[in-house]
């Protein structure tokens, strides 16, 4: 699989861009990678906030930092240049997820929620002590009409830069001081009933979500065309079926070295192959009852509409 050459067409699954879209004040946005915002007019948290995607060649050879008009042109867009967060949340600390986390809560007013790694990258950066918040796993973090349960969980293999930061990064940097950290499961319920477990790496720890209930599940997906289908297999067992989800959207499937302004694509297929993860999911999903989706950036969605 390595060596085919080019990238999924993702016009192949255009019928899968089909998350409802939000009808009320309630929307989830997706805005690449694992960055989802869940907004309900008044209250509202945001996973890892990554905008900057710097090219293949710069996180190769160079050293990276965040890049403030790309983050302040995404917060526009988004309708967030205005709008308090009340949490940044990094699912894990590779670049593609923390690299912008600090300056997002900076510029939001929000809270950095997240392991100590996260913590480091927040102090790197020059956040306040008091707008750092430290979680260990099992902990629960009510902020604004969120509640958010953090279930300790794994990179999918291979974590390129596994390990903790265990001090304070000052960009630019080199892609690799961004080590994964705590992994998360993380669980949302809003006082709306609404409920999701967002799995921002397709790793697991078995058993660890047993006990735990959603009605949605953000799955990210990246690397995960690249495992063997007994391991996709399970990857949707631990996830999708213990939490008994009735919808999957799935995330971290887009190039994130590509600006956001630009039309998404797959990632290629010499790092994934989101062909495959599409044909073993999407046979899960329909032997489940469970709706499967691809989420299109940008749009307000509602993924809680039309479930029972």
């Amino acid at each position: 699989m390595r060596l085919k050459l080019g990238r999924p067409d993702l016009d192949r699954y255009a019928a899968r861009f089909d998350v409802p879209p939000a009808a009320g004040s309630f929307v989830a946005v997706f805005l690449g990678v694992s960055t989802l915002l869940l907004d309900d007019g008044e209250s509202a948290i945001l996973t890892d906030g990554f905008f900057s995607r710097p090219s293949l060649l710069t996180v190769a050879f160079a050293r990276i930092a965040p890049d403030r008009e790309r983050i302040a042109a995404a917060l526009a867009r988004a309708g967030l240049s205005d709008r308090r967060l009340d949490a940044v949340v990094p699912v894990h600390t590779h670049f593609d997820h923390v690299l912008d986390s600090a300056v997002v809560a900076e510029r939001t007013s929000a809270t950095l929620v997240g392991g100590e790694s996260a913590a480091n990258v927040g102090r790197g950066h020059g956040l306040p002590p008091d707008r750092i918040r430290v979680v260990t796993p099992g902990e629960q973090v009510t902020t604004g009409a969120f509640t958010l349960g953090f279930v300790a969980s794994e990179h999918c293999p291979p974590d390129r830069f596994p390990g903790h930061i265990t001090e304070p990064v000052v960009p630019p940097v080199r892609a690799r001081a961004y080590r994964c950290g705590e992994a998360w499961s993380l669980l949302v319920r809003h006082d709306s009933g609404r409920t999701a477990l967002v799995q921002g790496s397709a790793g697991f720890v078995p058993g660890a979500l047993e006990g735990h209930r959603a009605d949605v599940a953000y799955l990210g997906v990246g690397q995960l065309g690249a495992r063997d289908e007994g391991y996709l297999t399970s990857y949707w067992a631990q996830t999708v079926r213990t939490v008994g989800a009735r919808r999957v959207v799935l995330t971290h499937w887009d190039d994130f070295f590509r600006p956001l302004d630009r039309p998404p694509r797959a990632l290629p297929y010499a790092g994934d192959d989101l062909d495959t993860t599409m044909r073993v999911l999407g046979r899960l999903a329909d032997r489940d009852g469970v709706a499967l989706h691809l989420p299109t950036i940008w749009r307000r969605e509602d993924p809680w509409s039309g479930l029972p």
